[in-house]
């Protein structure tokens, strides 16, 4: 059983404590009213899916903490280290960030040391002019100094975790790609070009077994993209999101929704600007993409058919309904006279 259905039956019998004998108690409830569902359980495919994916995703949340300190602490140590390296954690910066920490350091080291190290770095890119600029600004720096020894070990050490955690980002990458490569199941999903290779693998390793979804409200729910309306008489409260669903789902599909309505030849991107062109909000519109993303990956892994762009935008044509000849109604005191020949 999923632990919500435990914790809304306790909340309905008003428990206020929370013990493993009531907790016994109130599972062996649930189960005795006949309210129980059952859970879901994922294959090994879905749960290997699940187990890169979400490692993926977490060690991503780093890697964006990990860069957010380095250009927060480099703001103090050597502002002016932007000038040069536009992006102060590419990889070429990061190791030479590992090796000279601060303004300070970077001055005492000299043109030729610098230059020496930016050509084994990254010998097509970077070299002596690059150097000379770097020094100079070090040399100018409006940097204080201020716990200059403190400061550089901490910039070194989120330089190291950063490499660190990239690394591993690839390798896990790498086996997503494997997965993705050897799974018949996943094909349909690949023919979508909105879909890189990390949203597959979401809408794979969150959805799993779709045949055990009967209708697609069912799976616009599981996602928490289904509408929670609170009304009462004459009061009506605000309709929203109820995002009781996977969360990982929604984040997955907002960014591909993020990314295809600036797509020129996207049908997902086409659909968000018919929407938006009929007067919905921009917000209103993005979700209803997203709603349709899913259901176009739900329809392609349930049937394993392969993309067609052309029916995001379908619309079913409603059938004009059949006119019969209308039946002559008589009141009841008429009578009826055969006429004879």
């Amino acid at each position: 059983m999923h632990p919500r259905q435990t914790h809304e039956f306790a909340q309905r019998r008003g428990l206020r404590a929370k013990t493993d004998k009531l907790d016994a108690t109130t599972i062996a409830r649930v189960l005795l009213s006949g309210e129980a569902r059952r859970g879901y359980v994922p294959t090994d495919l879905i749960a290997t899916y699940r187990e890169l994916v979400r490692l993926h995703s977490q060690l991503a949340d780093e890697a964006a903490r990990y860069k957010n300190e380095i250009q927060a602490l480099l703001s103090v140590v050597f502002p002016e280290f932007s000038q040069v390296f536009t992006d102060p954690c590419r990889a070429t910066a990061v190791a030479l960030l590992k090796i000279y920490p601060s303004a300070q350091a970077l001055a005492e080291a000299g043109v030729e040391t610098i230059a020496a190290k930016l050509h084994e770095l990254a010998p097509r890119n970077y070299g002596h002019k690059t150097a000379q600029k770097l020094v100079s600004l070090a040399q100018q720096s409006v940097s204080s100094g201020l716990a200059r020894s403190a400061r550089s070990i901490s910039l070194k050490i989120l330089c190291d975790q950063l490499e660190h955690t990239q690394a591993n980002l690839l390798q896990l990458e790498s086996e997503i790609d494997k997965l993705l490569d050897t799974d018949k199941g996943a094909k349909g999903l690949q023919s979508v070009p909105e879909f890189g290779h990390k949203t597959v693998a979401v809408l794979r390793a969150e959805l799993g077994d779709v045949l055990r979804f009967q209708r697609t409200d069912q799976v616009v729910a599981y996602a928490g993209l289904d509408l929670e309306v609170k009304e009462s008489g004459k009061w009506k409260g605000q309709t929203k999101l109820s995002k009781r669903g996977s969360g990982r789902l929604r984040r997955i599909l907002y960014m591909a929704a993020v990314r295809c309505i600036r797509l020129k030849d996207s049908a997902f991107g086409a659909y968000y600007h018919r929407l938006v062109a009929r007067g919905m909000k921009g917000r209103e519109a993005m979700i209803a993409v997203m709603r349709k993303m899913l259901i176009v990956a739900y329809r392609l892994l349930r049937t394993e058919e392969l993309y067609d762009p052309a029916k995001v935008g379908a619309v079913l044509v409603a059938q004009p309904p059949v006119v019969e000849p209308p039946v002559p109604h008589l009141p009841s005191s008429t009578k009826l006279v055969a006429v004879g020949t």
